[in-house]
């Protein structure tokens, strides 16, 4: 019982862990120089697909696409 009391919680942990990881296909040096999370350049809920994430971008991710830079976006509100 005491064994259940320990690897019952541990495995739910894990579990959650799991669940809620995604593969990441994001480069170091794009959040380095904007400073910025991944979902300011591109939707939130989409499919962890390369391809999906390069097709679903945020106006600002179209922006960085465009010009190399966020330098000079203005953000619409």
């Amino acid at each position: 019982m005491s064994n259940l009391k320990i690897v019952l919680p541990a495995a739910i942990l894990l579990g959650g862990f799991l669940v809620c990881s995604t593969a990441s296909y994001g480069k170091p040096e794009y959040t380095k120089t904007t400073k910025k999370t991944c979902t300011y350049c591109h939707e939130k809920n989409v499919a962890t697909d390369k391809d999906a994430m390069n097709k679903n971008l945020t106006d600002a991710g179209k922006y960085f696409q465009k010009n190399k830079s966020l330098d000079g976006y203005v953000e619409k509100k």
